[in-house]
């Protein structure tokens, strides 16, 4: 199985130095899995050149299986922790961009303190891919909206405020509040995520289309963009703290709210890992911004 886990780093990071450096092998020993590995499948599995590594063809089909096998293989693993008891493990999340940043560090620092050899591997997306990740088994569960997840348990966090993101100089930024059709015809910048969006889907519901001009998939993108005037946008109140850029953040009237909620397949089945962490999470919310 280590030799499937060296190929998987190896395609994650596109280098046998870099895939040996973060598993804890020299080169050579890297490189010795993986024709160990060929040899047995009697398949090639990696063509090197100077731009990089690839899977060849047959390599390429042959994968999934060898990532459904370590997936697997570390549910195994998993469920001897889940009878020992919880001393090691590792939690996979799909996250979005302000969770990342406002609720994940601290929520580890505690949770680390309880249980210091847990492992947090990370997945940032947005709700189309999160939910992808969880239903493939790429994470344990996920951060999500309800209305955007279908056939998934969701458990709701929190409520978060949603703010309108204007340039310093607009002749909106002296206002108390934002009226969507305000800002009906600005050029607006929508951040990407995924197949819904909470300011289109209230924007859609008063009756009006935005003048979409830019959609990106990075928040501080977006700051950045409006901050020299190229638009406005509508982000989280969450991921605004603690920025700074040269922007006012105004509240929405009526405002808009977005509505953040653990999401996974099947609570019975999930690694005892991940259970701790979101008993964790939930007995914590309230300490959360």
């Amino acid at each position: 199985m280590n030799r499937y886990i060296a190929l998987e780093k190896i395609i994650e990071l596109g280098s046998f130095t870099k895939a040996a450096e973060a598993l804890g092998y020299t080169q050579s020993a890297m490189s010795q899995m993986i024709t160990s590995l060929e040899n047995e499948l009697s398949i090639k599995l990696l063509n090197r050149s100077r731009t990089g590594i690839k899977l060849t063809l047959e390599g390429a089909e042959l994968y999934p299986f060898i990532e459904r096998s370590i997936l697997q293989y570390r549910a195994m693993q998993e469920k001897a922790n889940e009878i020992k008891g919880l001393e090691t493990g590792i939690i996979r999340v799909g996250t979005i961009s302000s969770i990342t940043c406002h609720w994940m560090p601290r929520l580890i620092k505690g949770f680390e303190e309880l249980y210091p050899n847990v492992q947090f591997l990370f997945h940032q997306g947005d709700y189309t891919s999160i939910q992808e990740w969880i239903k493939i088994g790429a994470v344990d569960f996920g951060f999500v909206t309800p209305p955007a997840v279908t056939e998934l348990e969701t458990i709701t966090v929190k409520d978060g405020e949603m703010l309108a993101v204007l340039p310093k100089n607009h002749r909106l930024a002296d206002q108390q509040s934002i009226k969507l059709e305000d800002i009906a015809y600005e050029p607006f910048i929508l951040l990407e995520e995924g197949h819904y969006s909470e300011p289109l889907n209230a924007f859609h519901s008063a009756g009006i289309e935005p003048n979409i001009k830019y959609t990106i998939h990075d928040d501080y993108a977006i700051m950045t963009m409006a901050e020299t005037g190229l638009g406005i946008s509508i982000l989280a109140e969450l991921m605004l703290r603690r920025n700074n850029y040269d922007i006012v953040c105004l509240p929405l009237d009526p405002p808009i709210y977005r509505t953040l909620a653990i999401g996974f397949k099947d609570k019975n089945s999930l690694p005892i890992a991940a259970k701790y962490f979101i008993k964790y999470l939930l007995d914590n919310k309230d300490k959360l911004p």
